[in-house]
């Protein structure tokens, strides 16, 4: 499916979310969860930089909504990410039921730019959603938000 104006602009508030943890001292990853009549239902960002290497919004999303939400609400929700889901992210996104992921850069961009800049790559490798999940529609990454994130990623990571 290809990424509407709704889309882009629910990316655009990961992105925000985003910017906000790396303004916070954390990693720059930031995700909303919106129900099938495009409300928000809940959103947040990385909290890593407190020790727990786990703290991703995208597992944070997963299990608010296994407690807040039906199966069918949750089937029918669309979670929007800045940074396509890690293994664990997709694999709990996947075990709870939720429906499409959209992303705005991929898991093989990042670890692209790490690598150009010499940077450490993450401890866990960067597999694509459709293959930890291949039952859950995916779509991304956003051209539009490229340079934002790798700009985002490089005040984080470039040594």
């Amino acid at each position: 499916m290809a990424l509407d104006e709704q889309d882009i602009r629910r990316l655009g508030r990961c992105v925000e979310l985003a910017r906000t943890a790396l303004a916070a001292g954390d990693e720059p990853f930031g995700s909303i969860l919106v129900d099938a009549d495009g409300r928000t239902l809940f959103e947040d960002h990385n909290h890593v930089a407190g020790g727990d290497a786990t703290a991703h919004p995208e597992l944070a999303i997963a299990l608010w909504a296994v407690s807040n939400l039906s199966p069918d609400q949750r089937a029918r929700a669309t979670v929007y990410t800045s940074g396509e889901h890690c293994p664990m992210c997709a694999a709990a996104h996947a075990w709870v039921g939720l429906g499409r992921i959209v992303f705005a850069v991929s898991g093989a961009q990042l670890v692209q730019w790490l690598t150009d800049w010499q940077a450490p790559l993450p401890p866990v490798a960067a597999l694509p959603i459709s293959t930890v999940a291949p039952g859950v529609g995916v779509d991304g990454p956003a051209q539009e938000y490229r340079d934002e994130m790798m700009d985002l990623y490089a005040a984080k990571f470039r040594p």
